[in-house]
C-alpha cells in the first residue's frame, strides 16, 4: 500500500513528457502539410514559367515575374516567402537538349525552353527540429512556340 502523498506530482510529470511529444507530432504534421504545399507551388511555378518562356520574347523579365506568381507588370502577389525572380533560371535548349549559347542570336537552334528553381531555401518550423534546406530544382521543359515572334510581322510581341 502506498500513502496518498507520495505520488502527488507524477501526473504532472507524465503530462509534461507526453505533452511535449504530442506537440512535436502535431507541429510535424502541420509542417508536413506546409512542405507539401511549398513543393507543389514550386512545381507549378516552373510550369508557369516554362509556358511563358515558350511564348514570350527571349529573356523577357515577365517570364520570371509570372513564375514567382506575380503579374507580368511586376505587381507583387507573393505566394511563397523567399521565392523571387533571382530563383528563376530560364534556359533555351536545342533539339538534343543542350543549352543554346546566346539564344537571341541563335534563335533558329532553339527547340525547347526549360525553367527551373535555383537555390530556394525552405525553413522547417517544427520546434526543436527546425532547420533550413535547399529544395530541388523542379525543372519544367516545354517545346518552343513563338518565342514572342509573330508569324507575320517583324518585331517581338510583348508578354
Amino acid at each position: 500500500m502506498t500513502r496518498p502523498g507520495r505520488q502527488s506530482g507524477t501526473t504532472s510529470v507524465e503530462f509534461a513528457i507526453i505533452g511535449v511529444v504530442a506537440m512535436v507530432v502535431l507541429f510535424g504534421l502541420i509542417e508536413f502539410g506546409r512542405l507539401a504545399f511549398t513543393l507543389n507551388a514550386l512545381s507549378e511555378a516552373t510550369r508557369r514559367g516554362a509556358r511563358m518562356a515558350a511564348v514570350c520574347p527571349i529573356n523577357d523579365p515577365a517570364i520570371a515575374q509570372v513564375a514567382t506568381f506575380n503579374a507580368p507588370d511586376g505587381s507583387q502577389r507573393p505566394l511563397l516567402n523567399g521565392l523571387g525572380t533571382g530563383n528563376i533560371v530560364v534556359e533555351y535548349l536545342n533539339a538534343t537538349g543542350g543549352v543554346v549559347g546566346a539564344p537571341a542570336t541563335n534563335f533558329m537552334q532553339i527547340s525547347y525552353v526549360r525553367v527551373r528553381i535555383a537555390n530556394f531555401q525552405h525553413q522547417l518550423l517544427i520546434p526543436v527540429f527546425g532547420r533550413t534546406f535547399t529544395t530541388p530544382a523542379f525543372p519544367s521543359t516545354l517545346p518552343r512556340e513563338s518565342l514572342g515572334v509573330p508569324r507575320v510581322g517583324t518585331g517581338p510581341l510583348p508578354c
